[in-house]
């Protein structure tokens, strides 16, 4: 048997460069390997075959066997198409080809039997099917029965006819070639234990399923390994690192985190965060690295925690550094930590691209002399010139931002790897949170600071404008600030902007008492902070931006968003714009507006929003709303891989199984050296080298 992983597609049988070359931009498919783990996303039944007389236009996909009674060319200019009249006996159907012309001239032959496969449409009151797929009765084995594999094709797949039919056919040359079963990826031991089908047979009915139960034993076994090596991957990692890597030991809590506690801490600490430190404060006593994500939503005091995190790693004579992923943050986070030390003797530093010349270099120097006790900055803290003393904890705030890489390049800046303290406040669903950041410790802040009220969120339709009005010029007459945020999708930015532009327009004639400012990411920086600042300041009562302040301003006195065709964002994106309210002791409101037309997961969304501000269940019902799509992310996570079969909302159950199995293994086996685990460390070694996404993790 032929190596299928490197097998060139280009030699399969029809294939060629040019449609090989397609296939390597669209799909990334190069091999046979990566052709055959190319999955369908859905099954069509051709197990039946209907006459023509009973088809009609609102029928799904239909098969029908019979022959060409003639073909013409129609129509001139775009609108020429390739007409062929076909019969059963019962009746006549007319099928249509709008491209390709050329190629199909001359393929079909009037006398023969073919079966014609395709969704039924009508036009001009006559039923007809376009661009179906037909194949030769004499030549109908393996793909043109039963359950028929349907595969996501691109537009220049299709220009280059490299259609789902295409594909199929092309699946079903190489498996005709697999005249031997292939290497099993899975040990016989794990196979027999949870009565796994077999690689060869799994990997056939994926693609050409017997039957609906064999499609479901190939799906799982499928399912069950990719997930299984995923897991298997972080688990030998953690394992790893923790016996590679020795943490700075932090033994002692000191003069500078009891004074801070003392005399500047703002408020109690919640059970919450008081449970947090503990878990820190253990880790960091350890004498093992820190590896921890500290999850919570918008408010709920994570950065209060981070800085006393930072105390500790002070009074044990380390620096510490906070990283966040843009200059407003990270000019927040600087502005916020040197509010809370006010009055005491540590010395903060604020580190962008914005700081250049003189200041930069000042600053680059006290820090490897140790004299700067807490850097705080941008990505700008990794780049080469910046080294530190002795670092001893980072923080990097909103994770998802921040490639495996760049995290690597911190470690880099001792020859110990710092503790490490990962902050975000998206709240991250199980089953992500165990894929994605496997490798880290989790931490939640699950309660809110005291003092702090429920948002009340409210769904209003566009028509109803005028209340909205009144309603808002009453909290601004008791004191309140406002936000009104509209959506800029990037794919469409200039309607946006326009919607945007007119939205700030009709908000300017609609409240002449108050001052308007207006933030975007079109703007230049200076102009946007110019604007910030008008309303951090209260000079500005109202502020119309775009989900630019999703991340990143924090102001307390602001108690009412307004958010604009709410339709067009997704969960999470809500849940984070409503987060940059509620920041003060008053009431504060979150105003859903859209118009009456909305779809069903779209009125889901808007329900699940009113209904709670619980941010883990709404990432959970984003999850199940969304799916993971293309799990953008994974690659900044630093567990970066594609998910081929599985599917991490619908097998979240699945994923929990096999991270157990994965855990028993590398417990048993800790040197990786017993040989009934030998087939699972080699395919884990072969699928690292293979995928380079799967060493981003190391």
């Amino acid at each position: 048997m032929f190596d299928l992983t490197t097998s060139d597609i280009k030699y399969i049988t029809g294939v060629g460069p040019h449609k090989a070359a397609v296939l390597n931009k669209e799909l990334n498919i190069f091999s046979l390997y990566d052709l055959i783990y190319y999955f369908p996303y859905r099954y069509v039944d051709r197990s039946h075959i209907f006459s023509i007389s009973e088809i009609d236009g609102d029928m799904p996909y239909i098969q029908i066997q019979g022959h060409f009674m003639g073909m013409e060319i129609m129509g001139e200019g775009r609108k020429t198409r390739m007409v062929a009249h076909f019969t059963d006996g019962t009746g006549i159907i007319d099928l249509i080809w709008f491209s390709g012309l050329k190629y199909l001239t001359n393929r079909y032959k009037l006398n023969e039997e073919y079966i014609v496969f395709g969704k039924p449409t009508v036009f001009n009151g006559h039923v007809n099917i376009v661009h179906p797929d037909i194949d030769r009765v004499s030549e109908a084995q393996l793909t043109v029965v039963g359950l028929r594999p349907q595969y996501h094709t691109t537009e220049k797949m299709k220009k280059s006819f490299l259609t789902s039919h295409v594909v199929e056919k092309m699946m079903a040359v190489v498996f005709a070639g697999i005249k031997t079963p292939l290497t099993e990826t899975l040990s016989p031991a794990l196979i027999s234990k949870y009565q796994l089908m077999s690689l060869t047979d799994a990997l056939r009915n994926a693609h050409f399923p017997e039957n609906s139960e064999k499609l479901r034993q190939a799906q799982y076994r499928l399912k069950f390994e990719e997930l299984f090596y995923i897991q298997l991957n972080i688990i030998r990692y953690v394992k790893n690192r923790k016996s590679k890597f020795c943490g700075y030991v932090f033994s002692r809590v000191g003069k500078i985190f009891n004074t801070f506690y003392k005399d500047n801490l703002p408020f109690e600490l919640t059970n919450a965060q008081k449970r947090v430190m503990k878990e820190i404060r253990k880790d960091m006593g350890s004498g093992r690295q820190m590896n921890r994500l500290l999850q919570g939503d918008v408010g709920s005091g994570k950065t209060l925690v981070a800085l006393l995190s930072m105390l500790i790693a002070l009074d044990n004579g380390y620096q510490t550094c906070l990283m966040a992923p843009t200059e407003i943050l990270a000019n927040q986070h600087f502005e916020t930590i040197t509010k809370l030390l006010s009055g005491m003797n540590v010395h903060v530093e604020l580190l962008t691209g914005s700081v250049r010349g003189k200041k930069r270099a000042e600053i680059l120097d006290a820090l490897i002399r140790g004299e700067v006790n807490i850097l705080i900055g941008t990505h700008a803290i990794i780049e080469n010139p910046v080294s530190f003393l002795n670092l001893g904890l980072a923080v990097i705030d909103e994770q998802h931002r921040f490639g495996v890489a760049q995290r690597s390049r911190l470690w880099k800046k001792n020859e110990q790897p710092p503790h490490v303290l990962v902050m975000t406040a998206t709240p991250i669903p199980r089953t992500l949170a165990m894929t994605f950041y496997g490798d880290l410790d989790i931490s939640v802040i699950d309660e809110l600071p005291p003092g702090r009220k429920p948002i009340t969120t409210i769904h209003q339709y566009d028509n109803r404008q005028s209340g909205l009005y009144d309603f808002i010029r009453k909290q601004i007459h008791q004191g309140r600030q406002v936000y009104f945020v509209y959506p800029l999708i990037e794919e469409s930015e200039k309607s946006d902007l326009k919607n945007l532009e007119n939205g700030y327009q009709t908000i300017c004639n609609s409240f002449p008492e108050f001052r308007v400012c207006k933030v975007h990411g079109k703007m230049k920086s200076a102009e946007k902070d110019k604007q910030m600042q008008l309303f951090t300041s209260g000079q500005a009562q109202i502020m119309v931006a775009t989900t630019v302040i999703e991340v990143g301003v924090n102001v307390p006195n602001a108690s009412v968003m307004i958010i604009e065709d709410a339709n067009r964002f997704g969960l999470s994106q809500l849940h984070q714009l409503r987060g940059r309210v509620g920041r003060g002791a008053d009431q504060s409101y979150c105003v859903l507006v859209t118009g009456y037309e909305l779809s069903e997961e779209t009125r889901k969304r808007i329900d699940i929003m009113v209904r709670t501000n619980d941010g883990f269940e709404i990432a959970e019902a984003d999850l199940k709303l969304r799916g993971p799509g293309d799990l953008e992310g994974t690659q900044q996570s630093g567990i970066a891989f594609d998910l081929k079969i599985a599917n991490i909302t619908r097998d979240g159950q699945l994923l929990s199984f096999v991270r157990d199995i994965a855990q028993k293994i590398v417990d048993d086996d800790p040197n990786e050296n017993r040989p009934e685990y030998e087939i699972l460390w080699r395919q884990l070694s072969v699928l690292r080298k293979s995928n380079l996404n799967w060493s981003a993790i190391s």
